[in-house]
């Protein structure tokens, strides 16, 4: 299993925000246990490889709790290879940036980075309050962001951070040597 390495600059935390892989609307079921559709699938599985290969192993995911987003982080945490906890929970389906939020300020200290997964519009209105960036967030997409949080997620809700890097699915070909 792959563990997360260390990370060089004490003060900074980063926080992997990923979408959903593409979801089968046509199964027939509700929104919150729609599955993934084999794209989708595929998508997680190629984003968990690529982060692998760039060094960008979580230490934890929390996913929301919604089938399709559970399954994103089931699928990447396999492809990847790595040894980490994945936590579901109900705050993150139909969550507020500020209710996401409010759920970071409570991360465990020792964890450095952090791989969420989650839905639109939140997703993309949480990368653009945290570093005023407006991105694509298309499905089975992570933005990298740099938070300069100290040791600790704690925080008083006012964050910010830099956007260091936007993956999304379909660029990720040339990267992943897993297919």
């Amino acid at each position: 299993m792959v563990t997360a390495a260390p990370r060089r600059d004490d003060d900074v935390k980063q926080l992997l925000v990923m979408r959903h892989g593409k979801s089968d609307w046509a199964a027939g079921t509700s929104d919150h246990a729609r599955p993934l559709n084999p794209r989708g699938v595929a998508a997680a599985e190629r984003v968990g490889r690529v982060l692998t290969g760039m060094g960008l192993v979580p230490d934890a995911v929390v996913t929301s709790s919604a089938i399709r987003a559970a399954t994103t982080a089931e699928r990447v945490v396999a492809a990847g290879g790595w040894d980490v906890e994945v936590t579901a929970t109900d705050i993150f389906y139909e969550a507020s940036v500020d209710g996401v939020l409010a759920h970071l300020a409570h991360v465990v200290d020792d964890v450095n980075r952090l791989l969420v997964t989650g839905h639109m519009p939140t997703w993309g209105g949480l990368v653009w309050r945290l570093t005023g960036a407006s991105v694509a967030m298309r499905t089975a997409t992570v933005a990298v962001i740099d938070l300069r949080l100290g040791r600790s997620w704690a925080h008083d809700g006012d964050l910010s951070g830099e956007l260091v890097a936007l993956l999304q699915p379909r660029h990720l070909a040339a990267l992943d040597h897993g297919t």
